[in-house]
């Protein structure tokens, strides 16, 4: 399965949709404005929120919180001691953890799940501008936790870049 993310820095209130391959809107990145930290809610078609994602306060590090109907999902910060700067660990609620690694700022880059493969964001395959991939791999992923996590990733990276 394969998003089409329009690649816009995400401020407060920024909404926009994102697209299969087909061009069908599946998902809506809603932005809240007026807010004490960086929020957003990633939304199916029809306004029901799938995922909460919001920055969580008073923390050591940048760290992005996601949540689905009101539980925790899963925590996003990057990884400690890493040689490489674009190295991002999202550990999920069940005790799992997932690795993103690659050219984040770039938007080339992998989220994987215990050496396996679940999905590659790049804007290689596209000739859209402005626009990268999501192309999630494994059938048994969930879609919307990895777009909220590739999301979060690219808002942590640019803020530490533009620091």
């Amino acid at each position: 399965m394969r998003f089409l993310v329009y690649d816009r820095l995400l401020g407060f209130g920024d909404d926009y949709w994102i697209e299969d391959e087909h061009g069908t809107k599946v998902f809506l990145v809603d932005g809240k404005a007026l807010r004490l930290r960086d929020t957003w809610e990633l939304k199916d078609p029809r306004g029901h929120v799938l995922v909460d994602i919001h920055q969580k306060m008073l923390a050591l590090r940048d760290t992005m919180v996601l949540q689905r109907g009101g539980e925790p999902l899963a925590t996003i910060r990057r990884k400690r001691l890493s040689l490489l700067r674009n190295h991002y660990r999202v550990s999920l609620a069940d005790g799992n953890e997932l690795d993103v690694s690659g050219k984040i700022l770039d938007r080339e880059f992998a989220v994987e799940y215990d050496g396996e493969l679940l999905a590659v964001i790049s804007r290689r395959w596209l000739t859209l501008r402005d626009t990268y991939g999501v192309d999630v791999v494994r059938e048994d992923a969930d879609p919307a936790l990895l777009i909220a996590v590739a999301v979060c990733v690219i808002h942590l990276a640019e803020k530490e870049h533009e620091d």
